[in-house]
Formats: structure tokens, sequence, C-alpha cells
């Protein structure tokens, strides 16, 4: 199963650009993510059982994205990934508002 997928196929309903790494920031809105670190979750027998993966979730705004940010977390919690970290910041060079939400999930290892 393809993780990125998940999320771009979970985040799609929510009708703002969905980029993985980075976007060219045309849109007002828009969200960009990032697996940013694994690790061995569960090992047995000198084997890696299960996985976890950690995701950032970066949106982007110029205007209110709050109702756009509790959709992101219900999505990605209805699909199986726990939340983390949250923060905000004020992009001065592109003039947006930056809502970063972290993001873990635990896959069985293949």
């Amino acid at each position: 199963m393809s993780l990125n997928k998940l999320i771009m196929d979970t985040l799609s309903p929510l009708n703002v650009p969905v980029s993985q790494a980075n976007y060219n920031n045309t849109a007002d809105t828009y969200i960009v993510f990032v697996e940013y670190n694994q690790a061995a979750w569960l090992s047995a027998d000198d084997d890696e059982k299960f996985t976890k993966h950690f995701f950032q979730v970066d949106v982007f705004s110029s205007g209110n994205y709050m109702q756009l940010v509790k959709d992101i977390k219900r999505l990605m919690k209805k699909v199986g990934f726990g939340r983390m970290f949250e923060s905000e910041t004020y992009d001065e060079d592109m003039k947006k508002f930056r809502k970063i939400i972290r993001f873990s999930y635990i896959s069985a290892s293949e």
C-alpha cells in the first residue's frame, strides 16, 4: 500500500490542491505533505514487523483555513493516522499563513 496515495486519496475531497513535497504556489489555499521519517515500531526474531511512518501536512492559505484544518484532521484520523503535533506560522515571503500538522501511521513491514 502506498501511503502517499492514501494521503492524496484521503485529502482530495477537500477541493484544494494537494501535492507531495512541493507546489508551485498558484492557488490561494493548498496542501503539501511529505514523509519525514520512518522507524521500526515492533521487531521480533531480529525482523521488523511494523513500521511507524511520520508525515507532515502543511496547509498554506491567504485566508481563513480553520475549517480546512479540522477537515484534514478528521479525514486523516478516519484512515488510521494519529496527530502528533500542530503549529502555525506566517510565511512573509509567500504572504500566506501556514499550518503545520504532523501525523504518524503504523503499517505492517513488507
